[in-house]
């Protein structure tokens, strides 16, 4: 035998060095899984109790983040299953299951019989077999406190039919784990990544499994080729050709004792199906503007072979503290073209006309050199066109056209419909828009040509928001995100760490919008607190009321976040706290 290349024995290296800490984690979390095993199974004696299905009309879920939102391959519903929420000082965890009815914006609770134990972070994916199937794998367990955690490794199927919940019992599958991605690739579940955490270990995983939908077995893949490091929260998407794509993703690795460091990735990779049982790892090297560093990140499968990607943060560690700086940016990946586009918003179609016709008017006026009003120019006309390339180089393009009002329309809409779609920003409908606040985690679900957005958290100083609004917006047109659910001030409870003595870890905690009967004294805080703020008068459009409250927003924010946080930073959260309370109240 050859003797082994450099590259051979590094992998070979880092899966030994992989081996051995999986080994580590896993022996000291076995005594954290143990105690929390208790928990989960009092929490199943509470299904148990369901002895029926039970379908109801309910107000739109409470806030959480780290949910699945699917939609449903046959039906005009969305379906939100699990998640958790952090008020502070106490972490609850959902297994309840919430049908969206997008075309009667309505919220429905199913109770189903022996649903899987609570938990976030895992995956689910949808396949239209047999009236439509929701598939779960993994996802994990925390205990009140959030120190302790129990990382699942079940796989469960709903059938959307019947409304059923069946527990696929099959070995040789996925170690448990969370924050990991699961795609449903022709007749297979493809499991790829994720972590593993003990209150004093974690490990990143970069293993793919798949799981055959017709013989209900798993296979662990071996892929040839370079692939990913070990991440969670990655973008993996699906093409028509059955290949699978990977973007981005986080992992930390320990630098000394108690100390991490943090990784946010930015490369792709396509892992290539050759065969029934032979898969490659191929190294991508996308055009276009690509996505700026983050995790957090939401994905979700849009219309023209385009995967997309929502939201996310960035953080910025200090000696002794993480900043996030939050987004609420969409991004498109072009699977036929390996292209990465940013989705800017084009403003309703009125007043994209608007633009266009005082664009024709300058450009008549400036080619006609003052000529009166219903004189054409003579002569060819000179367009200057500046396009940003990739690498931040601005090239100057001119082109001679000819003043025939045919041509100049036709140059104007083609010079349009690149903007719109590349840059965009300089030619945004005036005025703000309405859009989604600047989170990470929240959930996504694309039906119908129609991105739905909802949940996820943000951050101000050392306190958490977790939301609960809904947003849409046409993927086709690109205009105007729409407001289906508004964000509820209420709901925003947060419980300061003295205050930890007076809870309990009662089991009932757990239940889905219960958290929020805890201590009236906090609530008539709050709802001192909101008195406070700047009340929005009556018909005031947001883009009054930010200017005229903007430095009391400031002020808030720079209160959290303490002296140190950076202006930029303090004047985002400023206003992102601002479009939150105004949104809870018109």
């Amino acid at each position: 035998m050859g003797k082994k290349s450099k590259k051979e024995k590094k992998v070979k290296g880092a899966e030994k060095t992989a081996a051995k800490m999986e080994k580590k984690v896993s022996k000291r979390s076995k005594k954290e899984e143990k105690d929390l095993e208790a928990l989960i199974a009092e929490f199943q004696t509470l299904d148990a109790k369901k002895t029926q299905i039970i379908e109801t009309s309910c107000p739109p879920p409470s806030p959480r983040l780290n949910a699945s939102f699917s939609a449903h391959p046959e039906k005009d519903e969305l379906i939100l299953f699990g998640g958790e929420y952090f008020n502070g000082q106490k972490t609850y965890l959902y297994n309840e299951l919430y049908i969206y009815n997008v075309r009667k914006n309505s919220w429905a609770k199913v109770d189903v019989p022996s649903p899987p134990p609570r938990r976030c972070a895992h995956q689910a994916a949808v396949v239209p077999q047999a009236g439509g199937q929701l598939w779960v794998f993994g996802g994990e367990f925390a205990s009140p406190d959030g120190e302790q955690f129990y990382h699942y490794k079940d796989l469960w199927v709903l059938h959307l039919a019947t409304k059923t919940w069946e527990q696929i019992k099959a070995a040789g599958g996925p170690s448990g784990r969370s924050g990991h991605r699961m795609v449903a690739c022709k007749r297979q579940l493809i499991v790829f990544g994720g972590f593993h955490e003990s209150a004093r270990d974690y490990i990143y995983y970069n293993d793919v499994y798949a799981f055959n939908l017709d013989t209900f077995t798993w296979s662990k893949l071996s892929p040839s080729g370079l692939g990913p490091a070990p991440r969670s929260g990655c973008q993996m998407s699906t093409t028509p050709e059955g290949n699978v794509v990977i973007y981005g993703g986080y992992s930390k690795q320990r630098v000394k004792k108690d100390v991490d460091r943090g990784t946010l990735h930015t490369d792709m990779f396509l892992l290539k199906a050759e065969g029934s049982d032979k898969w490659v790892w191929n190294r991508l090297n996308p055009s276009g503007v690509k996505p700026t560093p983050r995790s957090g990140f939401s994905v979700a499968v849009g219309p023209n072979n385009r995967s997309l990607l929502f939201g996310g943060v960035h953080d910025e560690e200090e000696e002794e503290s993480i900043e996030g700086d939050f987004f609420n940016d969409v991004y498109f990946y072009d699977m036929g073209k390996n292209r990465w586009f940013p989705g800017q918003l084009k403003g309703p179609k009125s007043e994209r006309k608007k633009r266009r016709r005082g664009r024709k008017a300058e450009a008549a006026e400036v080619a006609g050199g003052g000529e009166s009003e219903g004189q054409s120019p003579q002569g060819p006309m000179e367009i200057v066109k500046e396009v940003v390339a990739e690498d931040g180089t601005v090239m100057t393009i001119k082109q001679m056209v000819p003043a025939a009002g045919a041509e100049l329309e036709r140059f104007e809409s083609e010079e349009e419909e690149e903007e719109e779609q590349e840059e965009g920003a300089g030619d945004e409908a005036s005025g703000q828009q309405v859009e989604p606040c600047p989170r990470s985690n929240a959930m996504l679900a694309v039906k119908h040509g129609l991105l739905y957005v909802y949940g996820g958290m943000f951050e101000v100083g050392d306190r958490q928001f977790t939301l609960s609004d809904l947003y849409s917006i046409d993927l086709h047109k690109m205009e105007e995100w729409k407001v289906l659910v508004e964000m509820d001030p209420k709901t925003q409870e947060w419980l300061e760490e003295s205050e930890s003595d007076e809870e309990g870890g009662d089991v009932e905690g757990a239940e889905g919008g219960e958290e929020e009967e805890e201590g009236s004294d906090e609530e008539s805080e709050d709802d001192e607190e909101e008195e406070q703020h700047p009340p929005v008068q009556p018909d005031e459009k947001y883009t009054d009321y930010l200017p005229r409250t903007e430095q009391y927003w400031i002020k808030l924010a720079r209160s959290n976040m303490g002296p140190e946080a950076k202006e930029k930073k303090v004047l985002k959260v400023a206003h992102a706290m601002a479009k939150a309370f105004y949104e809870g109240l018109v």
